[in-house]
């Protein structure tokens, strides 16, 4: 979520899920009308469910100690799903997806939690202003303290079941989320990269911060990025190596106002606030509630400048009202510059995706889309900026496998808000999609989870990742309480969505937080971390737009450990499942006639059944008559992909087996 999320904190609660209720059959090809994810029944436990080409396996809720609390993101080791939390990480052994069990559920009070595992190491970020350095519950009283944590905590998870807290590595801004980085040219360390979207820490509680901003101060802790470098001989050493600016020359992007209904809401409740005591401040052309998370330390903080004991006084709760509105302006950056030029661009990165296998990395960045070279993985530099008055807050970014495309999604409203309302613009709150070609990017379209949702859900595009589909893009995508969508984006001017998950609003009275935060494929399955609701598991059910083999295809690249922000190529084996995923291909795109179509799956079939080198004849044959059809088909370069698969079988065949 944004670095402003706390200003439409989401209060999330457990649920074990409903009865699931379908939508249209396994077989359809076009969205069942309407729509069925309208109108579900709200409910925490019971809420209605809708599903289209995806099927729920199975719902856990959280145990004991974060119950309440709100669940964020995932990592995969192993046989592990570990899901951050605001009040620590769990662990859950998916040994059987459909039946997840409790390996550890380990208390550390940080938000977000964002978590990140390499081989036997979990990285877990905490930025909030209450997570403390020895994992305390009771938070952190005062804005200034030696007890707080925000950086980065180090477990050693040798032992899943006793993690082993080893280091932390403190940054100024502490991180919101972070980034796992392999350079292939080191293997006696990994990187990670700090993104950290908290005030700037006073340099009494962490010497060397600095608040102004680089034409003031060069020192400054604003414009950049923090790299710490993990020697894996000896991780407890981890430190900041770098600080790249990666921000430089940028200046303020354009964006879109919000909608005048939310301008008229925002007002009526800040009025409302204020008339019962609160404290409010504007931000990004609103005024908002300030949550008591943020006001308690301040005002703490100010009864302690004053030398007294005690709960605040009015006078305290004065003096922080007319304070308030400039800590806002800082928290969020916009005092960056004296200056009279130009605004200054984003002061920071919610989220890097790198591609260690290209070289390259997309940032999120506030009002920006940065393509990094990581080649230098201690050292990134941007290459390439685009933005996009369409977007409010760029959130996160996906390559495709090629790395020829890439995806930005657009957090509008903070994750806090409902942005998928009838009334609400499809380019607003999207995912907007890019080519990449010498190193440059080009716009191509918007892609937007298509059914309206109430106003009393949370709702706008956030975590996902690809599906491992030979010859397509297709990728699983989180929309908090709009559910989760897959869509195809191999044609990067039509994504088309060809699956989806829905429930209900956890609250059908008023805003309630919960939904999907991030949903991702792992080894044959889709997980998702239910804000509200525990961990989801669900499986792709085949259809006129995902097929057997396809799904199958998918199935066949395992992985030990994922973190999605840390991309990783993705190979298949040769296999007579993924030449026929292509075959399917090629058949639903009329890439090849319906007779060659036919002809082709008969000539697979029959060299599966052979042996030795009556294998190896009929495939090679069938490779040299495909070599053929590539030059008449209407989709040359998906026959010459299945022409290579088959030759690549025809080699592999060994004297009475495949």
């Amino acid at each position: 979520m944004t670095s402003f999320r706390a200003l439409v904190h989401v209060v999330a609660v457990v649920s074990l899920a409903g009865c699931a209720s379908s939508g249209a059959g396994n077989n359809s090809t076009v969205a069942p009308t309407p729509d069925p994810r309208v109108g579900l029944k709200p409910g925490l436990k019971d809420a209605g469910q809708a599903a289209w080409n995806l099927r729920l396996i199975t719902n856990v809720p959280p145990s004991e100690k974060f119950v309440g609390s709100t669940n964020s993101d995932l990592s995969f080791y192993k046989n592990y799903v570990i899901q951050g939390n605001y009040n620590g990480f769990e662990v859950w052994d998916i040994t059987a997806p459909s039946q997840p069990t409790l390996k550890v559920g380990y208390l550390c009070p940080a938000s977000q939690s964002d978590v990140s595992v390499f081989r036997n190491l979990l990285f877990v970020s905490g930025e909030g202003s209450g997570g403390r350095i020895d994992c305390g519950t009771e938070g952190v009283h005062d804005s200034v303290s030696s007890a707080r944590l925000r950086g980065i905590r180090i477990f050693d998870i040798s032992d899943v079941a006793n993690p082993k807290y080893i280091a932390n590595v403190q940054t100024c801004r502490g991180s919101h989320t972070h980034t796992v980085v392999i350079d292939p040219s080191d293997s006696a360390n990994v990187y990670v990269y700090i993104s950290g979207s908290a005030p700037v820490r006073s340099p009494t509680e962490l010497a060397g911060c600095v608040r102004q901003a680089p034409d003031s101060n060069p020192n400054s802790s604003l414009f950049r990025i923090e790299v710490i470098k993990v020697p894996l001989a000896a991780p407890q050493q981890a430190a900041i190596v770098s600080s790249p600016r990666i921000f430089d020359s940028l200046t303020q992007a354009p964006t879109h106002a919000e909608m005048p209904q939310d301008i008229a809401d925002a007002a009526r409740e800040a009025a409302e606030a204020r008339a019962h005591g609160g404290f409010t401040a504007k931000a990004f052309g609103m005024e908002h509630v300030l949550w008591p998370g943020m006001i308690n330390p301040l005002l703490d903080s100010i009864v302690k400048a004053r030398g007294g004991t005690g709960a605040p006084t009015a006078a305290d709760s004065q003096t922080l009202r007319g304070a308030i509105q400039g800590i806002v302006d800082v928290y969020i950056g916009a005092n960056q510059s004296k200056g009279s030029g130009p605004a200054p661009g984003p002061n920071q990165c919610h989220d890097i995706t790198v591609y260690p296998a290209v070289g390259l990395a997309g940032g999120a960045c506030g009002g920006y889309g940065l393509l990094l070279d990581i080649h230098d993985a201690a050292h990134p530099r941007r290459i390439g900026a685009v933005a996009d008055s369409n977007f409010s807050y760029w959130h996160s970014a996906t390559f495709n496998n090629d790395g020829t495309k890439l995806l930005f999604s657009d957090e509008w409203g903070g994750g806090g808000q409902p942005k998928c309302r009838a009334i609400d613009k499809p380019e607003w709150g999207a995912d907007a999609i890019f080519t990449i070609a010498d190193r440059k990017m080009t716009f191509q379209s918007y892609y937007k989870m298509l059914a309206p949702q109430t106003p009393n859900e949370n709702c706008v595009a956030h975590n996902g990742s690809l599906i491992p589909i030979p010859g397509r893009d297709v990728m699983v995508q989180a929309w908090y309480q709009g559910g989760i969508s897959v869509f195809d984006w191999t044609n990067p001017a039509k994504p088309k969505e060809i699956a989806f998950f829905d429930r209900g609003p956890v609250d059908g009275t008023k805003p309630q937080g919960g939904g999907s935060w991030s949903a991702y494929w792992y080894n044959g399955y889709i997980y998702s971390s239910e804000i509200a609701r525990g961990l989801d598991v669900f499986e792709l059910t085949p259809s006129g737009l995902i097929s057997r083999n396809e799904i199958d295809a998918a199935k066949l690249v395992h992985l030990d450990y994922f973190n999605t922000q840390d991309q990783p190529k993705i190979t298949w084996p040769a296999s007579f499942v993924v030449a026929r995923a292509y075959v399917d291909q090629l058949e639903r795109s009329n890439g090849l006639s319906a007779v060659r179509v036919k002809a082709v799956r008969e000539a697979l079939d029959h060299a599966e059944k052979s042996q030795g080198q009556a294998r190896r004849d009929a495939l090679t044959q069938l490779a040299t008559a495909l070599g053929q059809d590539a030059s008449t088909s209407s989709d040359q370069a998906k026959v010459q992909k299945l022409a290579a698969v088959v030759t690549e079988l025809a080699t592999t065949v060994v004297s009475g087996a495949q």
